[in-house]
């Protein structure tokens, strides 16, 4: 059984993810028709994790988030976002966090992650130490991190002092499975869910041998098998700007791996 309540709220096996859509460094607005479409088939067949980041699109993708959750309960979504390590200074992290809950049309985040971890690994401390007192403030009711190891996990651990470190955002797939050696069982041990990105490998996963025979024998395709996998210990946040992408991904949803496919993956 994968993660079934994050942040509070009970949520889907898996998540979407943003990147890349609405422009990469900058804003590139030609696809957010198609974009917006994907988004709201993942919400009507009740995926509520979305993931973001103040760097995608240089602020885009927040705006398209905000337009693709127009009309859905608010309370029922849990909406991530992150904040680039260049702005952990606490006036610069304040400054982050309110352009971003604009964009998003939201009055708080569910989740607030630091992007990746600084050159300078102090202003881990002091940005966290802010972001327990924007949990205070209700401007958001998670704290997490992303692309940290177990070092910087526990150096991330030790700086809070009311909050518990809620998630780390990492990559994660059946062709990156480095994670397993030490940050993910680092993680399940301390309560920390794991959210993978980039977990299709661009669809090279769906071209791995092993991958495709448990997708013959379950009747499922291959980019199925290869997300279930993921949802044993994390939730996945496949991102897939084409609605016909986006119905392959939703076939997740509803069955899981046999404990014997998941070994012999």
């Amino acid at each position: 059984m994968g993660v079934t309540e994050f942040c509070g709220k009970k949520v889907t096996p898996i998540g979407v993810g943003t990147w890349k859509m609405g422009g990469g460094d900058s804003p590139d607005p030609r696809h957010d028709t198609r974009d917006l479409a994907s988004l709201r088939m993942a919400l009507d067949r009740g995926v509520n994790v979305i993931d973001t980041a103040e760097m995608y699109g240089n602020g885009h993708s927040e705006e398209i988030v905000r337009e693709a959750i127009r009309g859905y309960p608010r309370d029922d979504l849990v909406i991530v976002s992150k904040v680039l390590p260049s702005h952990l200074t606490e006036p610069l992290l304040r400054k982050s966090l309110e352009h971003s809950l604009k964009r998003l049309g939201t009055h708080y985040l569910d989740l607030y992650l630091i992007h990746w971890p600084p050159a300078d690994l102090n202003l881990v401390d002091g940005a966290l130490r802010t972001m327990e007192q924007l949990v205070a403030e209700g401007k958001i009711r998670s704290i997490g991190v992303s692309n940290f190891d177990v070092e910087e996990l526990q150096r991330a651990q030790d700086a809070l002092r009311r909050e518990p470190l809620v998630a780390n955002q990492i990559e994660y797939s059946l062709l990156d499975r480095s994670a397993e050696k030490q940050v993910i069982p680092y993680c399940d041990k301390h309560n920390i869910i794991v959210m993978a990105y980039t977990p299709l490998a661009d669809g090279k996963v769906a071209r791995l041998p092993q991958v495709e025979e448990v997708a013959h024998r379950t009747g499922h395709t291959p980019i199925q098998v290869a997300l279930s996998y993921l949802t044993r210990h994390s939730i996945p946040i496949p991102k897939a700007s084409q609605p016909k992408h986006m119905e392959e991904i939703l076939g997740t949803l509803g069955w899981e791996l046999s404990t014997r496919d998941w070994r012999a993956l």
